[in-house]
């Protein structure tokens, strides 16, 4: 392997993103994880978000059928829900250290099928999660112009989902770091309205114990007993979105400081206390200040609750916009857990074959990148869409939430019911409780609001699920074919008569393959070549690059198990030319750009044997299109064209695919 030479000028794409991270550095790994603090802020304000739109959406029921004081029972259903929740979580993080979350649990507890659809379901949902986020930080920042700006807004949350692709590709994080000021400033100024706001209105807290039998009196003459009952559930179901991102931590366990139990554990208790203080502690800010919402639509319930609680301060305009700024900033780093979480999920699909294969790669940042960009993309379309209408994503949002939810925790409870060990009944009461309430949301959410949007969420996930069946069969029938493939093997392995190997002759014509693993396809392209120039090449090499993925960025002694299983699949085809009498050796390393590694062995090989042809092996389909070239990335032609475009010869040699 050459050893690296001096550092080059960084390039354009180095200024903006900084230069490539070493994988084989363990202080790479230690440097990107997240301790508890950080992990809060970058997956955990994906759930703190929440507070600035589902506890509005719980209330505004209430307030419509003039029994604002009942909101008292869906504060204390709030902090009830996202103590199960996040309890439930915290046993997800501590049976899954290693990440996956939902889809992991899903698939190893339930199966495959459900697996796809948990994994379908949490893709669509961390796109909603930055369609959202984007979608309700811009409403909160034009509550501070006149008119509310609507016809702006959608071009608003574009660019600030651009921004955020373009943060996210730097690396996490780095992205986590720019984002932690704002998280801080948002849990300052909450805390602190929060408390303020009872404490104004302290006269309503004394009352409170006598209004709200009044108003449960009331409603129970108007609606009945059972009315009121599904009055409150249907408030409790519409503020579904305020558990929203509670999972995150266990879907992004991977990229938590060790030891990852603890840390994540320790993120979702920090999240769990700032979500239920804060959606909470805003709920009954509502029903003790009885605010009125904004009757134009252009305000959010937050915004009418600042301005009633600090319009008459000297300052009062300029603490309203200060705090109103903290929501839209929180919320656009809410959809920071959209651009973490979300690639991982991709990634996890795409190792066990359900997407693209390239959605497991990495950058030399070591980000997933095509994750982000499609996570954008997705969002950025989603947008558009709806024009930004929280109202209808909100809804969207909540059913694939909870489906999520709810295959979780069933898997969680089969888990218990089958290993039962220490306290594996305390543990399967939190997990039962938990599969209770999300599916009692998701099932009120999706009956309640099927024609505002619900139904649209379940035609979006089934297509998903159908589009990663058809694509999982494909790899499945393109494996069997080469597996048959493989036999080539057996043959390729008959002992030959045993030979001293070949002297290098670097003036001697030189063949050079680009191989993966010892198999089918790289003993096709051997076999082809000497079969088109017999008896015409006197050196081999082979060049192999085994490519760092999502699957493999688990810690440098990973990578180095990689380059060893690398060096060890290149090896049997230099021992088995030297057998045949010919020169053989092997070029190896692993990267997470193969492309530019194998560009550069080239350039080495050519250097040292001039007249050397290349040669890479390509699998051809009887039909071939875009969906063809997503799901096969077909590398080969691009290093074709490098190599063409340095002067160097290489050849193409097709495997057909029946």
């Amino acid at each position: 392997m050459a050893a690296p030479g001096p550092l080059s000028p960084p390039t354009w794409l180095e200024r903006l993103f900084g230069r490539a991270v070493d994988p084989r550095n363990p202080q790479t790994y230690r440097s990107l994880a997240l301790v508890a603090l950080m992990a809060w802020v970058g997956l955990g304000a994906d759930g703190l978000s929440s507070s600035c739109y589902g506890p509005e959406h719980a209330f505004l029921v209430l307030h419509e059928h003039g029994l604002p004081s009942l909101g008292v029972v869906l504060v204390l259903m709030v902090a009830l829900t996202v103590g199960v929740i996040s309890a439930s979580y915290a046993q997800v993080i501590e049976q899954f250290p290693s990440g996956g979350g939902g889809y992991g649990v899903t698939t190893k507890l339930l199966g495959k099928l459900p697996g796809a659809v948990c994994g379908s379901a949490l893709v669509v949902d961390y796109v909603l999660t930055v369609a959202i986020s984007v979608a309700s930080g811009v409403d909160q920042l034009f509550s501070l112009t006149p008119g509310g700006g609507h016809s702006l807004r959608v071009w608003a949350g574009l660019l600030g989902i651009a921004m955020l692709v373009l943060l996210n590709l730097e690396g996490v994080k780095e992205s986590v770091r720019v984002l932690l000021p704002v998280f801080l400033a948002f849990v300052v100024t909450h805390v602190f309205t929060i408390l303020y706001a009872i404490f104004s209105a302290r006269g309503n807290l004394l009352s409170l114990p006598a209004d709200f039998p009044s108003d449960l009196e009331r409603g129970t003459s108007s609606l009945g007993v059972w009315g009121v009952a599904l009055l409150l559930l249907r408030a409790y179901s519409l503020g579904g979105g305020t558990y929203t991102g509670i999972e995150a931590v266990a879907n992004g366990a991977q990229i938590l400081a060790h030891p990852r139990a603890k840390t994540g554990k320790r993120t979702m208790l920090y999240m769990a206390v700032s979500l239920a203080f804060t959606a909470g502690g805003l709920l009954l800010a509502f029903v003790l200040t009885r605010v009125v919402p904004d009757g134009t639509g252009s305000r959010t319930l937050n915004a009418v609750l600042l301005q009633d609680l600090y319009g008459g301060w000297p300052l009062g305009r300029t603490v309203v916009f200060i705090i109103l700024l903290t929501e839209a900033a929180l919320l656009f780093v809410a959809a920071q857990a959209g651009f973490v979480a979300g690639p991982r999920v991709l990634a996890n699909m795409a190792v066990d074959r359900w997407v693209p294969h390239n959605l497991a790669n990495l950058s030399d940042r070591l980000v997933v990148q095509n994750g982000v960009v499609f996570m954008g993309a997705s969002a950025g379309l989603l947008l558009l869409v709806t024009r930004g209408s929280v109202g209808i994503l909100v809804v969207m949002y909540a059913i694939n939430v909870f489906i999520v939810f709810s295959l979780t925790q069933l898997g969680m409870c089969r888990l218990w019911l089958r290993n039962r060990g220490p306290h594996w009944r305390k543990k399967f009461a939190i997990n039962g409780v938990g599969l209770l309430l999300t599916l009692l949301i998701l099932v009120s959410t999706t009956v309640l609001k099927f024609a505002q949007g619900a139904w649209v969420t379940l035609a979006i996930t089934a297509g998903v699920v159908g589009l990663c069946l058809a694509i999982h069969r494909h790899y499945l029938r393109v494996g069997k074919m080469l597996h048959r493939l493989n036999a080539l093997v057996q043959g390729f392995e008959l002992e030959p008569e045993a030979k001293e190997p070949g002297k290098m002759e670097p003036e001697a014509p030189t063949a050079v393959f680009f191989v993966t693993r010892y198999g089918g396809l790289g003993i096709h392209a051997l076999l082809t070549a000497q079969r088109m120039f017999p008896g015409h090449f006197r050196n081999f090499v082979f060049v192999s690059v085994g490519v760092i993925d999502f699957d493999q960025f688990k810690g440098a002694e990973q990578v180095e198990h990689l380059l060893t299983a690398t060096r060890g699949e290149a090896d049997r085809y230099v021992t088995r030319m030297r057998k045949l009498g010919y020169h053989a050796e092997a070029l190896v390393d692993v990267s997470t750009d193969p492309l530019d590694r194998i560009e550069e062995f080239s350039v080495e090989v050519s250097k040292r044997y001039p007249r050397a042809v290349f040669f890479g092996g390509n699998l051809i389909f009887a039909q071939s299109g875009f969906l063809m070239r997503i799901l096969h990335a077909q590398s080969v032609f691009e290093i074709q064209r490098r190599l063409q475009f340095r002067g160097l010869q290489m050849m193409i040699l097709p495997v057909r695919v029946f």
